[in-house]
């Protein structure tokens, strides 16, 4: 199991960033594909067409999001924290990606960057 962690600016507001990434229309907008979300902790979400599915955890409006990702039978959970920061260029996205199986890490990582983030620069 790998932890990857990465600091990332958006030319958005925190504000802003928190509902592209907790409203499932917005989501829909950033990603072209189905989502499934809500901002009650314990339900389960499900981004990117399915591609990434897992049970939402703990929500501070505009400044955090804990996600537990679901990666089949793995232990420990693979948790994913997302903190919003306000920065002189819109929002510091600070991202904390735990317990990763050594075997989709690259592509784990890469997908952050590329996919996830790469998405939301183009909306924003």
């Amino acid at each position: 199991m790998k932890d990857y962690k990465k600091y990332y600016i958006l030319n958005a507001t925190p504000e802003e960033v928190y509902i592209a990434l907790t409203n499932p229309f917005t989501i829909n907008l950033w990603t072209n594909e189905e989502a499934i979300m809500s901002t009650e902790p314990g339900s389960e979400f499900s981004i990117l067409g399915g591609s990434i599915v897992g049970k939402n955890i703990e929500f501070i409006a505009n400044k955090k999001i804990v996600q537990e990702w679901y990666f089949g039978d793995e232990e420990p959970a693979s948790i994913v924290t997302i903190k919003l920061h306000d920065h002189k260029e819109g929002t510091s996205f600070e991202l904390v990606h735990t317990n990763i199986p050594d075997e989709v890490y690259d592509d784990i990582s890469n997908g952050w960057d590329e996919n996830y983030i790469g998405n939301l620069r183009e909306f924003f």
